[in-house]
């Protein structure tokens, strides 16, 4: 004869069971198994349509670093500090940045990033970076108020004037870039530059997944930036004194 515990731990995973089938209710007729199943292949079309709209937006406007147009401006996005210094990411994309400069491919990097801190300053570390490895000071300008993608595509556009421009980023974030920019009004190329593939560059890939619907709102909705702010001339300033 069992116990009462027992009894009672038998009629509580009984219950349990029941609560789950009544959650879960699989339909019964073949018509109501049907339309479950269209259901369910419907809501993943349509959690696949922003990421197929940022593949198709942006299959044409990829390029090597060898192949880009000449631009007068190249956009980088930042992509996290380690210690103050630009992590091994971001510090690729600026590597291609600096190799595009040197090769007389563009003519001014537009740095965008996160500096909602004092003590979180990713443009000044862009900045210097991009000094040490032969890109002049007065050919950087920096953008403070860059928080996601979509507010650096817009600041580009608005506040610093950019129509043009060549995008720099990694692979699994470059599509995105890409359709952002050219939603805000900026004629883009992007630049995907190597990733080794670590944990960062698979973490990246998936939350790529989850970005491209908040991407789909942003082009459709077409909100202000976090911080919009007065306009800058720094890109023309730096343009207008090019001496190349």
């Amino acid at each position: 004869m069992s116990s009462p515990k027992a009894r009672g731990s038998q009629g509580s995973r009984v219950s349990l069971r029941s609560r789950v089938r009544s959650l879960v209710r699989v339909p019964r007729t073949r018509t109501g198994q049907r339309r479950a199943v269209q259901v369910v292949m419907s809501l993943c079309v349509l959690a696949l349509l922003p990421a197929t709209w940022l593949f198709v937006a942006a299959s044409d406007r990829l390029r090597e670093v060898s192949d880009v147009p000449r631009t007068d401006v190249a956009v980088v996005f930042g992509a996290g500090l380690w210690g103050g210094e630009p992590s091994p990411y971001l510090a690729h994309r600026l590597d291609a940045a600096a190799k595009l400069y040197r090769a007389g491919r563009v003519k001014v990097v537009l740095v965008t990033g996160d500096n909602s801190r004092e003590e979180y300053d990713e443009p000044d570390a862009m900045r210097v970076y991009l000094t040490r490895h032969g890109v002049p000071d007065g050919r950087i300008v920096s953008d403070y108020a860059g928080f996601d993608t979509w507010d650096s595509c817009v600041r580009a556009k608005k506040i610093f004037g950019v129509d043009r421009a060549v995008l720099i980023s990694q692979g699994f974030h470059i599509r995105r870039a890409v359709a952002l920019c050219e939603a805000a009004g900026v004629d883009s190329y992007g630049v995907g530059v190597e990733a080794k593939h670590d944990v960062t560059w698979y973490y990246g890939g998936t939350r790529e997944l989850f970005a491209a619907g908040k991407a789909a709102l942003d082009a459709v909705f077409e909100p202000d930036p976090r911080f919009l702010g007065p306009v800058e001339v720094g890109v023309q300033r730096a343009l207008a004194s090019d001496t190349r």
